[in-house]
């Protein structure tokens, strides 16, 4: 099949509308919002416009499932996230050209996206019969103390646009799971991946109500009223820290569980007896994977003097080497960012930093032509005032500073108001353990430029806000404690 014929099929196969009660619906003001590829700026389709009244419909459905589907056995629970995740499996190809062609990521990237989307599901199906309580005697010898967990009800899920199918399996398989029902909210500029998702699991025997999906074009319009409501029970949000604080300012007025995974500002320590192949391949990994618009996307290489130069010709030489197009093309290794805006965004900071005496080794311009690109981007000579140093970047687009000692290159990981991940790479075990305990960051990838794994708690410290996703920790996130004291 030609390329574009298949393209088409993939797009015509996807549903488009409101996933409300297990039927798929047109919003109720009947409108629609344009999705665009950002590596030529086309309309692939028009998806419906919810609203307020789309979200109070969803809400509903979720109400009225809850007691329902928190009464069905955790066993059943986890199997249809287990014929979910082979579902997945089986639908790989489609489901990753789709997320190429709304997205732009290359579909290598996207394939692996879906891989690891999968994985959430299969992590979940395992947990949903792993949710313990205790029992145990009251320390007076008086009675017994038992402890059970039970579903928070129904919840909010919020994604962004950088990991459109992972971000929906990291926050939908913890609350089937765990017995809670939901109302997704995707981003705008990427519902595909997540109506593909409600698919994916009503095909796998989720019963309705369990997952709406409420798609639109202004998602405080869909958010405000669902966070007014006293019957939602949680909220859970991935993207960026200024929403999430006016989220949870509304999230406070009926007092909801919150969990925000918000920005990142990622150091990427390199010292002198690091391995620097090794490391430059793993930068590369943790810069460039997504084009850099991830949360985890390595912001900052501080490197040791000694090894500085080297370890910055070599990065540029990787970079420059990469290959810039459309993601569906053989060969790409860098798709257009998300949009002009986000480009935008981008140019201004490596121009900041220019004009502050930063070089660049390597790009630092936009790409001409349709499409949202830039160029693979090395900067050497960043200064600390620039604003890059203080904002994460998402782009691809790599500042490296300096350091003279350990306690100076700690100085400069720790700087920043974000704590979400670190990377550490150096062959010296103690330094290796000190460094680990001392940055500040929820997580560490320790020699390598990447840390996302289903069985792994992700999240992060100060304004990369709170709660984890994936691991053991997850399904907490969803599950409330009750005590009993009982009188023998």
């Amino acid at each position: 099949m030609a390329d574009s014929a298949r393209e088409k099929q993939v797009l015509d196969d996807v549903p488009t509308g409101l996933f409300v009660d297990g039927r798929w619906r047109e919003a109720a003001g009947g409108g629609s919002f344009t999705v665009r590829d950002p590596a030529t700026g086309d309309a692939l389709c028009e998806v419906a416009d919810g609203g307020g009244e789309d979200a109070m419909a969803a809400l509903d459905a979720a109400c009225d499932a809850q007691a329902g589907w928190a009464a069905t056995p955790p066993r059943e629970r986890g199997e249809i996230l287990r014929r979910a995740w082979e579902l997945l499996q089986e639908r790989m190809a489609d489901l990753a050209l789709l997320m190429t062609l709304e997205m732009g990521k290359p579909l290598d990237q996207s394939r692996a996206e879906v891989a690891y989307a999968a994985e959430f599901f299969r992590w979940f199906a395992e947990q949903a019969v792993r949710i313990d309580g205790r029992w145990s005697t009251n320390p007076s010898g008086d009675g017994r103390l038992l402890t059970m967990k039970q579903p928070v009800g129904p919840c909010l899920l919020i994604t962004p646009w950088n990991f459109p199918l992972a971000m929906g399996t990291r926050k939908v398989g913890p609350a089937v799971a765990a017995g809670c029902t939901m109302v997704l909210k995707p981003a705008q500029l990427t519902p595909l991946s997540s109506l593909a998702l409600a698919a994916v699991l009503a095909d796998a025997g989720l019963p309705p109500g369990v997952l709406n999906v409420v798609t639109g074009a202004s998602a405080r319009t869909i958010s405000e009223p669902l966070l007014a409501d006293p019957r939602l029970r949680k909220l859970s949000f991935t993207g960026s820290t200024p929403v999430g604080r006016a989220l949870m300012a509304g999230a406070s007025e009926n007092l909801l569980r919150v969990s925000m995974e918000l920005g990142g500002n990622a150091p990427f320590l390199v010292f002198d007896d690091a391995d620097i192949d090794h490391a430059v391949d793993q930068a590369v990994i943790a810069k460039m994977r997504n084009m850099g618009e991830s949360c985890v996307a390595a912001n900052r290489f501080h490197v040791h003097e000694p090894v500085a130069d080297e370890f910055t010709s070599r990065l540029a030489e990787k970079l420059a080497a990469m290959r810039v197009g459309r993601g569906t093309e053989t060969g790409v290794e860098v798709g257009p960012l998300i949009d002009d805006d986000q480009r935008h965004k981008v140019s201004d900071l490596v121009d900041d930093a220019v004009r502050r005496g930063a070089q660049a080794v390597t790009g630092g311009s936009a790409v001409d032509g349709p499409g949202s690109f830039y160029e693979p981007t090395v900067l050497a000579g960043v200064d600390e005032s620039a604003q890059m140093y203080r904002e994460e970047i998402f782009g691809p687009v790599a500042p490296v500073y300096r350091f003279a000692t350990e306690d100076e290159a700690l100085r400069q990981a720790n700087g920043t108001d974000y704590g979400l991940v670190a990377y550490v790479f150096t062959n010296d075990l103690r330094r290796a353990l000190r460094v680990a305990e001392r940055v500040e960051a929820g997580m560490v990838g320790l020699n390598r430029g990447m840390v996302s794994n289903p069985a792994a708690p992700f999240g992060g410290v100060k304004h990369s806000g709170f709660g984890r996703e994936g691991g053991a920790e997850g399904i907490g996130e969803y599950v409330a404690t009750k005590y009993v004291a009982v009188d023998l």
